[in-house]
Formats: structure tokens, C-alpha cells, sequence
């Protein structure tokens, strides 16, 4: 989807609804689900688990690299 191996944005936010998993680069593994602040570094691949949409609001993500 961005055109690289793996993402390269850093991610900050919460988690509203849902649950992904992040793979980083260097093997670490993690969940996110409903209720939880996140920082995801630069460097992961990260997929929805289970039927449930993942829904976050982010405070640092790509939509702010798009405005320069």
C-alpha cells in the first residue's frame, strides 16, 4: 500500500474500536485494542484481527506528512 517494504511512518495515537497486530522490522510483535494509546515506529507492517473494524485517532501519522 505506501510502495516499501514496510511502513515508514511513525504512528501516535488511541485505539477506538477494534484490534490490529504491528510486526516491526527487527521481529517485535504487538497488539493494539480498544482503549490503548499507541506508538508505532517507523519500520512495520500492521493487519486487522478478527471481524471488527480497527478504528484509531491518530495525533502523528501520515496525514501529516501530506501537508508539506
Amino acid at each position: 500500500m505506501v510502495g516499501t517494504e514496510s511502513c515508514q511512518v511513525d504512528h501516535v495515537g488511541v485505539a477506538v474500536s477494534g484490534r490490529i497486530t504491528v510486526m516491526h522490522d527487527d521481529g517485535t510483535k504487538a497488539s493494539v485494542s480498544a482503549g490503548v494509546a499507541y506508538r508505532i515506529r517507523p519500520g512495520h507492517d500492521a493487519w486487522v484481527e478478527g471481524d471488527d473494524d480497527f478504528v484509531g485517532y491518530e495525533f502523528k501519522s501520515a496525514a501529516e506528512y501530506a501537508k508539506a
